[in-house]
């Protein structure tokens, strides 16, 4: 068949063996790796997986047309991350990759109303969902590991301090989340910073439960929610974050994100983005991801962002690399996941199960073994607007500890 002639030759690293629809066994060998056996149950496979496995592989796995009958999901998204190189020489993954690249404007282009209803695709599934699997604050976005030991719940403090470190939080600032999810940065800004906090979210569930959960952490009076998109703000903040939001921005749009952070800026403010990138230069969605996950959304390559923020007039003041944090974060979602897949699946149905467990794999895959990685990118308006070293950055984190963060009398703990 001819997936077997595609599989021939790109497997150069560890071994799977893939039981076609007819019962034979065919196996593909390379370098010492993961050792996985698949079955394919509908013998269109044979053809789907040779023409475009991006898409049709996760929905072979959400479909059960294809099921593993040794080893894991995991170890096969390894073997496929691993191989990846191989694949990229063939002459048809070339043609495949040159027709996304020319449609990615069309697929990432959000306006307002898109915006909205990809928004609405991913993040108004019933919260519960997502209490399952992420961390008490509920952040979905990389967490900060500073040793291998600690639970997603310190990392993610600890990606909480960090990003506040390099905002050079000051008592009384205006402060703009974009893309605030559940809150729980804003939150924890206003904590730390005593300033008043905007969060803007297009998600009505986020914007509900983040409600929700501040009015019940006394901050209703500084930390507030709207339901809007960040060209639609207004007014001037001395500091802005956005945390896990740019990936949604799409590429058509990254110098108008840049040139309205500009605009919401003050003077002498400072604002940072946390982001998925990729190191191997400007690309394209993963097709699976696109339709089933993030639709609208890009990881996009430095150079491409880089030349966004030039365009706007912003200086970037310090930009900040993390290669394996998000792997080790998502690898702790996906067990939360698994160790609660029987609520989920009552919930929902089994094909969603799957579908997330791909989901969940698959992006631990990109980040142990393939090309993405996290940015945090800090901006200004002036040059001189922060500190010329970055022991800044190393002093507020070691000052507000989590055992020495001390609040003032009357501020909501």
């Amino acid at each position: 068949m001819l997936l077997s002639r595609l599989l021939e030759r790109i497997i150069r690293v560890g071994t799977l063996e893939v039981i076609d629809a007819d019962g034979r066994s065919h196996v593909f060998a390379g370098r010492p790796g993961p050792e996985v056996t698949v079955r394919l149950h509908d013998r269109a496979l044979h053809y789907k997986l040779f023409v475009n496995p991006d898409l049709y592989l996760g929905e072979a796995y959400m479909d059960a047309t294809l099921t593993i009958e040794k080893g894991t999901l995991s170890a096969l998204l390894d073997i496929a991350a691993a191989n990846l190189e191989y694949c990229r020489t063939l002459p048809l993954h070339g043609l495949h990759d040159r027709i996304c690249r020319g449609l990615r404007r069309v697929q990432q282009y959000n306006p307002l109303s898109r915006s909205r209803t990809n928004a609405a695709h991913h993040y108004d599934l019933p919260d519960r969902l997502y209490g399952l699997f992420l961390d008490q604050e509920r952040q979905y976005s990389c967490a900060y590991f500073q040793s291998p030991d600690e639970d997603l719940e310190t990392a993610q403090a600890n990606k909480q301090r960090h990003l506040a470190a390099k905002l050079l939080l000051e008592p009384g600032q205006r402060i703009l989340d974009i893309g605030s999810g559940w809150g729980g940065m804003a939150r924890f800004l206003a904590r730390a910073g005593g300033g008043q906090v905007t969060g803007l979210t297009l998600s009505q569930q986020q914007l509900k439960v983040a409600n929700e959960i501040t009015a019940k952490a006394g901050l209703a009076d500084r930390v507030r929610f709207h339901l809007r998109d960040y060209r639609e703000e207004t007014g001037t903040y001395e500091r802005i974050v956005s945390v896990g939001m740019f990936e949604h921005v799409g590429v058509n749009h990254y110098r108008e994100f840049f040139a309205t952070v500009k605009r919401l800026l003050s003077d002498d403010g400072v604002g940072v983005i946390h982001a998925i990138g990729r190191m191997a230069g400007p690309s394209a969605t993963c097709s699976w991801i696109r339709k089933y996950i993030f639709p609208g959304g890009y990881s996009p390559a430095l150079c491409e962002v880089l030349a966004a923020v030039e365009s706007s007039g912003l200086w970037v003041t310090d930009i900040e690399i993390l290669r394996l944090h998000y792997a080790d974060t998502l690898r702790a979602w996906r067990r939360r996941f698994e160790a609660n897949r029987a609520q989920i699946a009552e919930q929902f149905d089994e094909r969603f199960c799957r579908m997330w467990e791909f989901y969940l794999t698959l992006g631990e895959a990109a980040f142990r073994h393939g090309d993405h990685f996290v940015f945090q990118m800090q901006v200004a308006r002036r040059r001189d607007a922060v500190p010329l070293t970055r022991d800044y950055i190393a002093r507020w984190e070691r000052a507000n500890a989590p055992a020495e963060i001390h609040y003032r009398p009357g501020r909501a703990a």
